[in-house]
C-alpha cells in the first residue's frame, strides 16, 4: 500500500498507525474509537511543492473527456486526493460517481428557495451512494491479498459490496436482520453471488456478529467503519464544488442512517477548503427519521457530545439504524460548519418522498428526509430565500418499490400516523397520491377518467 501517501488517525484519542496496522474491526486497540485517512504530506507541502488548484481543476475536468476507463469513475477521476493504492491500474471500477445534480423548481417554488438542488447518488451502478465508498474499500481489499469481503446490512451496502466483489473476483458475506429490509436491495446481493445469511437480530446485532467474524477468519469488513469506504464517499464534494464552478453551497442536507456519509462529504469538503480549492464550507445538515432518531436526541440532550443508542423503527429502511457507528464523526461535521440536526415523521417522510416523485426523480424513502428536514429549517428561519441548498439522495426508487405503490394504494401509513382522514396531513397525501384506476376497455371509460382526474 502508499503507506507513505497516506496513514489511519484514530478518532478518539489521536493515534496514527499504517493502514496495513489496523484491527479486523477497524477499532483502536487504545481507546476503541473509529479510524480516517489522513494524508501527512499535504500539511508538510508548503509553497511550490503544495497542489496547485487551477491545475488540478483543470485536469479533473479534462478527464471527462477522457477515454481511460479509471477515468470514467467519478470517485477515482478524483485520485490525487485518494491516495491510497499503489497502483491506480487495480481500482475495482463500475464507473461509479458522476452522479446528476437536479434543479427541484417545484419544490423550491412551493418552499420560496431561489436555488434547490438535489445530488442524486442513487444514480450510480447498484442504485445508492454506497457504489462510491465500495469502489476504494473494496479496492484496497484486493490490493491487499483478502480473498473474502462481507459486510451487515438493510440492503444497499450488501448490493454495492456483491457487485464490486464480484467484478473484482472476491467472494462475498452478507448479514442482514430477519425481516424490515427492502426485498429489491437485497435481491442484488443475491443476483450478484454474496452468500446471505439473514440474521434474528436488528441490523446494529448484524454488525456486532460480523466484528467478531473478522476477528477469527481471513475476511475483510466493508462497513462503513471501515475508513478506506469514507474516502470514496467523500468524492460527491468534489462533484458538487466542480458542479458550482467550485463554490459550495450554502446548505448540504443529508439522511442520517448510520452517519458515515454526512462525515465523509464534511471531511471531503474539508480536504477541499484545506488545500485552496474552495473558499469555505457549507453547513453540513443530518436528518433521521423520528423512529431512528439517536444523534437528534443526543444534539438535543448534550449538543452531541454523548448517544445513547435507541431501537430503531422507520420504513426507510436504509436509516433504520439506532446505534450508528460514525455519530462522532457526524456529529463533528456537524458542528464544524455550524449545520443542523434534527427528526421528521413517517408521514413527512412519506409526502416528501412523493414530492420528489412529482419532479421526475424518484428516490428511496430514506432520500426524502432531506427535503423533509428542508421544510423544517425553512419555517425554523434556519435556511434563506436566497441560500443555495443541495439535497443527497442516497438512493434510487426502484431500491423499494413496494413503499412507493403502499404510499399511492393509501396502505403506507395508519390513521395514527396521518392524523386521522380529516386532517391536514390526509388532505396533503390525498393530493399526491397516484393509484392506478381499473377502467374499461374503451376510448369513452379512459377518455372519462382523464377528464375526471383532470
Amino acid at each position: 500500500m502508499s503507506e507513505n501517501l497516506h496513514q489511519l488517525r484514530c478518532f478518539g484519542c489521536g493515534a496514527k498507525i499504517a493502514g496495513a496496522q489496523a484491527q479486523p474491526d477497524f477499532r483502536c486497540i487504545e481507546c476503541g474509537e473509529l479510524f480516517e485517512v489522513e494524508y501527512p504530506g499535504w500539511v508538510e507541502r508548503r509553497g511550490p511543492e503544495r497542489p496547485n488548484p487551477a491545475a488540478l481543476k483543470w485536469l479533473w475536468r479534462e478527464r471527462k473527456s477522457s477515454s481511460e476507463a479509471l477515468d470514467h469513475s467519478g470517485v477515482w477521476r478524483f485520485r490525487e486526493l485518494l491516495p491510497i493504492l499503489d497502483s491506480f491500474g487495480d481500482a475495482v471500477t463500475l464507473r461509479e460517481g458522476n452522479t446528476p445534480l437536479y434543479h427541484l423548481r417545484r419544490a423550491a417554488k412551493a418552499l420560496g428557495i431561489d436555488q434547490l438542488y438535489a445530488k442524486h447518488q442513487g444514480m450510480n451502478p447498484t442504485g445508492s451512494f454506497k457504489d462510491t465508498g465500495m469502489t476504494a474499500a473494496l479496492s484496497v481489499a484486493r490490493e491487499r491479498g483478502f480473498e473474502w469481503v462481507a459486510c451487515a446490512s438493510t440492503g444497499n451496502t450488501s448490493a454495492a459490496m456483491a457487485a464490486y466483489a464480484a467484478r473484482a473476483g472476491l467472494r462475498s458475506l452478507v448479514l442482514i436482520p430477519d425481516g424490515k429490509i427492502a426485498w429489491g436491495k437485497l435481491s442484488q446481493a443475491m443476483d450478484y453471488g454474496a452468500i446471505t445469511c439473514q440474521l434474528k437480530t436488528d441490523f446494529d446485532g448484524c454488525l456486532t456478529l460480523l466484528t467478531q467474524i473478522v476477528k477469527q477468519a481471513p475476511i475483510y469488513l466493508l462497513n462503513s467503519v471501515n475508513p478506506y469506504r469514507l474516502e470514496g464517499q467523500k468524492t460527491p464534494a468534489f462533484e458538487i464544488a466542480e458542479a458550482f464552478d467550485w463554490n459550495v453551497p450554502d446548505h448540504l442536507i443529508v439522511p442520517g442512517g448510520n452517519l458515515g456519509n454526512s462525515s465523509a462529504l464534511g471531511k471531503g469538503f474539508k480536504e477541499l477548503h484545506e488545500l485552496g480549492l474552495v473558499a469555505r464550507l457549507p453547513r453540513i445538515s443530518v436528518i433521521q427519521a423520528e423512529g431512528a432518531n439517536p444523534l437528534t436526541r443526543s444534539f438535543a440532550a448534550n449538543k452531541g457530545t454523548a448517544l445513547e443508542p435507541v431501537e430503531a423503527h422507520t420504513r426507510a429502511t436504509a436509516i433504520r439504524i439506532g446505534n450508528p457507528a460514525s455519530w462522532r464523526k457526524a456529529a463533528r461535521a456537524i458542528q464544524e460548519t455550524g449545520g443542523f440536526c434534527l427528526d421528521v415523521t413517517e408521514a413527512e417522510i412519506a409526502i416528501a418522498k412523493a414530492e420528489i416523485g412529482a419532479e421526475g426523480l424518484g428516490c428511496e424513502p430514506a432520500s426524502a428526509v432531506t427535503l423533509a428536514g428542508l421544510k423544517k429549517l425553512r419555517a425554523q428561519g434556519a435556511v434563506r430565500s436566497n441560500e443555495t441548498v443541495v439535497l443527497v439522495l442516497t438512493g434510487h426508487t426502484l431500491k423499494d418499490a413496494d413503499y412507493t405503490i403502499d404510499f399511492h394504494r393509501g396502505t403506507l401509513l395508519t390513521e395514527e400516523e396521518t392524523g386521522g382522514p380529516q386532517s391536514k396531513v390526509s388532505a396533503e397525501i390525498e393530493g399526491l397520491r397516484r393509484n392506478a384506476v381499473v377502467v374499461d376497455a374503451t376510448i369513452e371509460a379512459v377518455l372519462a377518467t382523464l377528464k375526471d382526474r383532470a
